[in-house]
């Protein structure tokens, strides 16, 4: 399909637009066209199915699963349960209060917490879009691995006391709730959440692929080389850094990230950027201020920040 795409798209740019293959014009345009195109379909057909996987694992149900876990046990499943959360990390917040509201351990909640941003169904989507399956596996599984053992190290600390609000426990065992539905309704829940979610980012999508397209036809490659395509041991801190301040999500900095490496920039380096940008932004510390100690953010954003660092150069040492 996407090669009748782009056969398409050469048509409309080249042919009847009359640009010249080796323009600098005729490139970016030929990349915004044809990649805002091919993120809008991934992101439709993923998100709708994992939206539709959602309607079978509802809140109340997980917080009975995890409640009584044993650490590592619940590591590994909240984490495995931030996959199929709320994309932004703003929006998982209230599911985290939750999760402690529940009286499951701060370490298990963090878990989740680091796991929503980092391996959303936006990020799988282009991801996969972009650079295929391999990376995207290799990009989930190392992300859930960071969010396992940044929430066990969370745990292992004991800093339940740097939460500031009244988390109220739920008095008695929390009761299983069935939520029944026909197929039908989850089809129908799944596609108004698909639409919402694209009606929420598609501006960020068609930014980001403007970005990267005026990157794509108008920056010369030896640019990108020289001063972001190093492999010096601090490009990969370097990234993080840059990344910390920006507030973006997957949809709008991945377009950046596929033209950042094309050029040349080590692909570890720009996920580490991206990755600091979707699970560490400055909103998401400014939100959990209200909520949190500032030691304990510290905490967070610290381990958050390590496990990031370490993917970077893992990506960058075995592709």
């Amino acid at each position: 399909m996407f090669t009748y795409w782009e056969k398409t798209v050469d048509l409309l740019v080249y042919g009847y637009g009359g640009l010249d293959k080796t323009s600098a014009l005729g490139n970016a345009l030929h990349f915004f066209i044809y990649d805002t195109l091919k993120i809008y379909m991934l992101l439709v057909l993923i998100i709708f199915a994992v939206s539709f996987l959602r309607t079978y694992f509802n809140t109340e149900k997980v917080r009975v699963y995890l409640q009584g876990k044993s650490e590592v046990t619940g590591n590994v499943l909240a984490s495995l349960f931030g996959v199929i959360t709320p994309f932004c990390s703003c929006s998982a917040i209230p599911l985290f209060l939750g999760f402690m509201q529940a009286r499951i351990p701060i370490g298990i909640t963090f878990s989740f917490l680091i796991s929503s941003p980092m391996n959303n169904e936006v990020a799988i989507a282009l991801l996969f879009g972009l650079f295929g399956w391999k990376i995207t596996a290799l990009y989930i599984g190392f992300g859930l691995l960071v969010a396992i053992i940044g929430g066990f190290i969370v745990g292992k600390l004991g800093m339940e006391k740097y939460v500031l609000i009244p988390v109220v426990p739920m008095s008695g065992d929390l009761a299983e709730v069935e939520i029944r539905m026909t197929l039908r309704t989850r089809l129908k829940e799944s596609w108004a959440y698909t639409m919402d979610i694209v009606k929420k980012i598609y501006l960020y999508v068609m930014v980001g692929v403007g970005i990267g397209a005026f990157i794509h036809g108008y920056v010369p490659t030896e640019f990108i080389v020289k001063y972001a395509g190093s492999d010096a041991w601090y490009s990969v801190p370097l990234a993080v850094l840059l990344g910390v301040p920006m507030y973006s999500n997957a949809a709008g900095v991945m377009p950046l990230i596929e033209v950042l490496t094309g050029k040349g920039m080590l692909l570890g380096t720009a996920l580490s950027f991206m990755m600091a940008i979707t699970a560490l932004s400055l909103p998401e510390a400014m939100i959990l201020k209200r909520i949190l100690h500032v030691k304990l953010i510290a905490t967070f954003f610290g381990i958050v920040a390590v496990g990031i660092m370490g993917i970077g150069y893992l990506f960058n040492a075995i592709l």
